[in-house]
Formats: C-alpha cells, sequence, structure tokens
C-alpha cells in the first residue's frame, strides 16, 4: 500500500525551519543579526528565490501573531518606575528623534513626488532603528550601562512604543477613508473608545485575580494557555473594532507590567514570540523582489545613503542638545542610523491595508535591510577612526564614561528570611528583585510595598526575564534544600557573573552548599541560637568582654567541625557523627562547654 503525501502543511513547516537553522546561525556568525538570516532564509525560499513557497500571504497570516505577542512583552517591560527614572532620555530625547527624523524623511518623500499618505507612512517607518541590531551591538561591546548606552537604550523604548501608534494611523491613511461621513467617523471613535476602554477595565481588575487563581493549580501549561489568550483575546478586541490587535496586545502588557506573575509571563511567552517573530521577518524576506532592487539599484543606494545620513546627523545633533560629550553623541548616532524590524511590521500592515504599492514596499523593505547591513560596518570605521586620532594625540571630549549605577540584587525566596534581607538592602537604596513561587505570598508583600513576583527558581527563563544577567548578587533564601541545589546550579551555569549567597536550613545543607563553592551562605538557625545564647549570658551578668570571647570560641570549634566533616566525606542523611574534642577557654581557665551536636538538625 502507498503511503500517502504529507499534507503541504507539513512540508512548508520542514522548509521554514531547514531554512532558519541554516540561515541564522550564518548570519549572526558573521555578525549581522538573526533578523537578517531570517530575511535571508525568505528570500532563498520565496517566490522570488527558489520558489519553493509560492505565496507570502500564506504563512502571513500566523506570522502576524509574533508582532500581538512582541507588543505584548514590550509592554510587560514599560515598568511605571523604571519609565519615570529614564523619562528625560525616554519622552525627551526619543520623542524628539522620532519626530524630527520623521519629520526630515517624510519632506523627502515629498520632495520625491510621493503622495502624503505613502510618505507619511515610509517617513515614520524608516525614522525607527533596530532594537535587535543596536542592543546587540551595545551588549556585546559591554557598553549597554554606559552614558552613551543608557541615552539609546532610551531612543529605543519610545521607538517600541511609537509603533503603536503608527499602527493606528494606518487605517486612518488607508484609501477611501475620506468617503466616511460624519456620523460614520463618530461611531468609529465610539467603537474606538469603548474597545479601549473595555480592554483597560478588563486588565485593570481582572487579570490579576485570574493568574492568581491559576497560579494555584500549579501547572505551567494552564498559566502559558492564559498569557496566549490574554495577549490573543485583547488583540481579537482591537480588531473587532477596525484597530490594530498589536495596539491591543501592547496595552494588555501595559496592565500588567506591575503585576506580580510579570516575570513568569514574559518567559512563558517568549518562545512563542520568538518563533512567530521569526516566521514573520521570514515572510517580509519572500516579498523581496530582489530583480526589482536590482533594477532599481540607483535609487536603493541613495535610499540607504539618505536615511543613514539624515538620521545620523539628527541624532547627534539631538544627543549633544540633550547633554551628551561629542565622543556619546557619535557612538549614538553610529549604533541607531539603520531601519529597523518595526518598519517590516509598519510597512506591510500598510500593504495589506492599500497605503504602499508592492514595488514601493519592496524597495523600502530593501532600503531598511541594507542599511541594518551596513550599520555594523559603520561601527568598525568609527572605532577605526577613533584609534587612528588616538594615535595621532587627539583626545576626544570623554572616553567611555560610566554612569554611576545602583547595584542590583535578585533574592529568590520571599519568606521571613528574604523578606528581612530584601529590607537590609532597600534601607541603603540597593535595587531589589525578588522572586517567590507562592502567590499568597506575593500578595501579602506587595501590599507592604515590597518589588515581588511569582517566580519559579528553577526556570532560568524566568530568573533572565526577573534581571539574573544584570544582578551583582542573587540571594537564595529558599527553604527547599532540594530547589537551592538546583537554582544554584542554574545560576552559575546561566549567569556566571553573579555572586551567589545562600540560606542555609541545617548543618547537613551547610556542608553541601560549601561542596557547591557558593560565594556565601549563612546557617540560620546557627545564627539565632548564637545570639540568643549571647543574650542569656548578659542577662546572667557575664561581662561583656568575656561573653565575645565565647562566642568566638564556639564559633570556631563549629568551623573547626566542618571542616573536618567535609574532609571525612559527610553527606547529608549519613548516620556517622562528629565530635571535636571542646578546647578550653580563653580566661580563668574555663571551658566554654562541649560543642552541641547538631550535624543533622539545628
Amino acid at each position: 500500500m502507498a503511503s500517502e503525501a504529507a499534507p503541504p502543511f507539513f512540508v512548508e513547516s520542514i522548509l521554514f525551519l531547514s531554512a532558519t537553522v541554516v540561515a541564522v546561525p550564518l548570519a549572526k556568525r558573521v555578525g549581522l543579526g538573526s533578523v537578517v538570516g531570517y530575511l535571508a532564509a525568505g528570500m532563498a525560499i520565496g517566490p522570488f528565490g527558489l520558489d519553493f513557497i509560492p505565496s507570502p500571504e500564506e504563512v502571513r497570516g500566523v506570522a502576524e501573531l509574533g508582532v500581538v505577542l512582541l507588543l505584548f512583552v514590550i509592554g510587560l517591560e514599560l515598568e511605571p518606575a523604571r519609565l519615570w527614572r529614564m523619562k528625560g532620555d525616554i519622552f525627551g530625547l526619543g520623542t524628539s528623534q522620532v519626530l524630527a527624523c520623521g519629520a526630515a524623511l517624510v519632506g523627502l518623500f515629498l520632495l520625491a513626488g510621493q503622495a502624503p499618505n505613502v510618505a507619511i507612512i515610509a517617513g515614520l517607518g524608516l525614522a525607527l532603528s533596530s532594537t535587535a541590531f543596536a542592543l546587540q551591538i551595545l551588549q556585546e561591546r559591554g557598553q549597554l550601562s554606559t552614558s552613551y548606552g543608557q541615552r539609546a537604550f532610551g531612543i529605543l523604548l519610545l521607538q517600541d512604543m511609537a509603533i503603536v501608534p503608527l499602527l493606528a494611523l494606518v487605517p486612518i491613511l488607508a484609501p477611501g477613508k475620506d468617503d466616511v461621513g460624519g456620523t460614520g467617523i463618530l461611531m468609529e471613535i465610539g467603537i474606538t473608545i469603548t474597545a479601549v476602554g473595555g480592554v483597560i477595565v478588563a486588565g485593570r481588575y481582572l487579570l490579576t485575580p485570574l493568574f492568581t487563581l491559576l497560579s494555584a493549580v500549579r501547572a505551567r501549561e494552564v498559566m502559558l494557555a492564559a498569557a496566549l489568550l490574554v495577549a490573543l483575546g485583547s488583540g481579537g478586541i482591537m480588531h473587532a473594532a477596525g484597530l490594530s490587535m498589536a495596539l491591543g496586545a501592547f496595552l494588555a502588557g501595559v496592565l500588567l507590567a506591575e503585576s506580580s506573575f510579570r516575570h513568569t509571563l514574559e518567559a512563558d511567552i517568549e518562545p512563542f514570540r520568538s518563533i512567530l517573530m521569526g516566521l514573520f521577518f521570514i515572510s517580509v524576506g519572500m516579498s523581496l523582489d530582489l530583480g526589482l532592487v536590482v533594477e532599481n539599484w540607483r535609487l536603493v543606494a541613495l535610499g540607504v545613503v539618505a536615511v543613514m545620513g539624515v538620521k545620523g546627523i539628527i541624532i547627534w545633533g539631538l544627543s549633544r542638545v540633550f547633554g551628551s560629550t561629542n565622543s556619546d553623541a557619535l557612538k549614538i548616532a553610529v549604533t541607531l542610523p539603520q531601519g529597523g524590524e518595526f518598519a517590516f511590521v509598519l510597512f506591510t500592515a500598510a500593504a495589506a491595508a492599500g497605503v504602499l504599492q508592492s514595488e514601493i514596499l519592496t524597495l523600502l523593505l530593501a532600503v531598511v535591510v541594507l542599511t541594518m547591513l551596513m550599520t555594523p560596518i559603520g561601527c568598525l570605521a568609527h572605532d577605526l577612526l577613533a584609534k587612528r586620532l588616538q594615535e595621532r594625540g587627539v583626545e576626544p571630549a570623554a572616553i567611555e564614561g560610566f554612569d554611576e549605577t545602583r547595584p542590583t540584587v535578585l533574592v529568590i525566596g520571599f519568606g521571613r528570611f528574604g523578606m528581612m534581607v530584601s529590607q537590609m538592602l532597600t534601607s541603603e537604596e540597593v535595587e531589589v528583585t525578588a522572586l517567590d513561587n507562592r502567590a499568597d505570598r506575593v500578595a501579602y508583600a506587595r501590599k507592604l510595598g515590597y518589588k515581588v513576583f511569582v517566580g519559579d527558581a528553577t526556570r532560568a527563563d524566568v530568573l533572565k526575564a526577573a534581571g539574573a544577567e544584570e544582578a551583582v548578587l542573587v540571594a537564595l533564601c529558599i527553604e527547599n534544600d532540594q530547589v537551592m541545589g538546583q537554582a544554584i546550579d542554574l545560576v552559575r551555569s546561566n549567569f556566571p557573573k553573579a555572586k551567589i549567597y545562600c540560606r542555609a536550613t541545617d548543618r547537613a545543607h551547610a556542608l553541601d552548599l560549601t561542596r557547591r563553592g557558593v560565594d556565601f551562605q549563612i546557617r540560620e538557625t546557627f545564627e539565632s541560637s548564637v545570639t540568643f545564647g549571647r543574650a542569656a549570658l548578659g542577662a546572667l551578668g557575664i561581662a561583656n568582654d568575656r561573653i565575645a570571647e565565647i562566642e568566638t570560641d564556639v564559633r570556631r570549634r563549629d568551623q573547626e567541625r566542618l571542616d573536618a566533616q567535609l574532609r571525612d566525606g559527610f553527606m547529608a542523611g549519613s548516620e556517622t557523627l562528629h565530635r571535636v574534642t571542646p578546647r578550653a577557654g580563653a580566661s580563668k581557665g574555663r571551658q566554654t562547654g562541649p560543642a552541641p551536636d547538631t550535624t543533622r538538625d539545628e
């Protein structure tokens, strides 16, 4: 019996995956980034390449869900406190950059004879830079925390937010909108206000109770399904109202940015967002007609020079106006002159709405791709020029100046111990983010004003979303020894720069932590018992000097016993007990007494 042919969807999935695993690693290896890899994969398998898949529209409907999830994740990251700290760079410099670059590029398109609606979409879309490219450059150079790195990040953050109103602008600029009468316009406004208000009210009063209820089930797949439901459901509400699905997802993300489930939701959504965004970029690459680009190569080259030149000059000038040194302003200008991935999103939406013709869409996409490819080359040229100038004795106004940054600490486990640790740290204005896997405990802590989120310490994606990559120290205040062991291995392998401080529940646990080589540990019961004993001796009238001698001797003999147990291979759960012979006290020939045998439990 002959086997049936594989369904088309299965074959297309194999083609997408094969193209991805070949093109993306190659693009990243040569320093071009994953976005260019996805675009190259799409060009290879699309109708203008090998023609394995004849129409990009077949996958674009599914691929656009990646944009929806991307806007949801961006909304999750827009924590109000963080926005307020960076308000100058984001809302001042960032807004000025988008408006100034957009106005200049719109003017160039109008001078080139394009229609106003085309010029507005094209100019504002090209004003956006590539978050993926710029952050990759900053992170690879270790300069994200520098003064220029933070300003560049503020501009990128504003651009990420700017895509929401730009997408909402597309239907307004679409052909045929001027036929709508006054009553129709009022109806559209009413529907829009109702849809936005409905999403905000539902997000404000329903989402947190929903996730609190679902977290009690302790089923990760249920939380994942709920996260996807919220992102796609809010997008669906906006789509039904004639607005962008991305707008609804963005609003839902913003409403959850202060939620205790924020980091877990971000980690759960991230794999779906990544694969669907990759699929979106592949579909964009499939739309790129290389023959048309070659025929109009002079126009495309002129567009690349104009976009990078105009944006570079304006970004440099605005950075100087907002207080950057000449050196930092040049670095920002060299990092952000390219078109961005959101230009693909905006141009594709505009083409679907009839604002952009297919030929114009192809040429605009080619300009964006080529500006991305030119950015690493521009950064390299900047570095070579700076090196030459330094060799000739020319000193820049400021070189690699770092702002003072507050240390960040990730506290995992927010019971009585973790809460007290956080209170000590925040008293010195140390930035603390805390995780706990119990929603009820997190809810109580947040009522007290602590910045705590629901999260699993054994998931690297959750720790990364909570900021483990930037943390100077990870404080493990977990009550479960086994979970703590998994968390130690996870932090050490994924976030090696962070110091690991641990709470030991008993002596056996302390020995295990010593073998694991943590940076610091403390036995909670031992320390509290020493404090208790010191207070008891004081109540009995013992002199403070003598109390200090006794405490020092007890600690020394306890450490000797720990060292002996480590040498003898003591393991948690072993029945072998070790004692160290008591030694005499330091004064009056008295002994401090035999050290209690606390090998198995304190």
